[in-house]
């Protein structure tokens, strides 16, 4: 009886200890994972970036060519030159502001530039790069309306922006009378606009700029209220990879190249 208890006691064990042993490989494999996009880029020859297809000037996607289009796509192809060379190949996949931190820390993008605002709040979700771009919330209405600025947004009026941006935040704090409406992305965000189902539209002064550009019976109102910096967003701990693109975005503003993109897309 004693002998059988023993052995019974001894499988447990070992049960136990494999277990124990098999959870250890599972969390040293998942960190080293998590932390060698760097090295996987470089095995496969591509780097995925998610950029948005809905915001004119930054990220759109043209209907005639299929092909995405703006300042975070050709910055994103120089930064990737400037890393590998021809060696690797850039590719994008559509986030949205609802979308971009889930698709990054499920893998399937390496580095969001998609007009992300470094906050602190985010960098608990993700790391971020130096500041590419700066920007500032502001509001776009229809020219001759009555909103002017913050001080008109009162009881009765609404604001419409997108889900999972910082505007939306903001600007119930800075005008915590207003109704705020929130879309999915900025095409859905202006169509409301323009079919009246709000006073105003409000993100950053860069996106709205690329509206009026669209449509020049727009304009924006009330200045900026509001600090927006930019930054590329990757998966937390991936310090190389974050080092690999401020090397790079260093270099392209050194040698003006950036001053290049930006000049082509932003002429405000």
């Amino acid at each position: 009886m004693f002998k059988t208890k023993h052995i019974v006691k001894l499988v447990l064990v070992t049960i136990v200890a494999a277990l124990f042993l098999a959870g250890c490989g599972k969390d040293k494999a998942s960190t080293g994972s998590s932390k060698d996009v760097l090295a996987k880029i470089k095995e496969d020859k591509k780097i995925v970036f998610g950029v948005k297809y809905d915001t004119r000037l930054f990220g759109l996607k043209n209907p005639k060519t299929g092909e995405v289009e703006g300042f975070d796509i050709d910055l994103s192809k120089a930064l990737a030159e400037e890393m590998f060379g021809k060696d690797v190949k850039p590719e994008y996949v559509e986030v949205t502001s609802k979308t971009r931190v889930g698709l990054l820390n499920n893998g399937k993008v390496d580095a969001v530039v998609a007009t992300m605002t470094i906050t602190d709040e985010r960098k608990k979700e993700v790391d971020f790069t130096d500041v590419y771009f700066d920007a500032g919330q502001s509001l776009l209405v229809k020219k001759g309306s009555k909103i002017q600025g913050l001080q008109d947004l009162k009881k009765g009026t609404t604001v419409l922006a997108v889900k999972g941006s910082t505007s939306a935040i903001n600007i119930r704090e800075k005008a915590p009378e207003t109704t705020v409406l929130e879309y999915e992305n900025y095409a859905e965000a202006f169509t409301a606009l323009k079919a009246g189902k709000g006073d105003a539209l409000t993100t950053d002064d860069s996106i709205l700029y690329g509206m009026v550009e669209e449509d020049p019976s727009f304009q924006l109102v009330g200045g900026t209220f509001t600090e927006e910096p930019y930054g590329i967003a990757v998966k937390k701990g991936n310090q190389e990879l974050v080092d690999a693109l401020n090397k790079a975005l260093k270099s392209l503003k050194d040698s003006g190249k950036y001053d290049e993109i930006k000049n082509k897309w932003i002429k405000n």
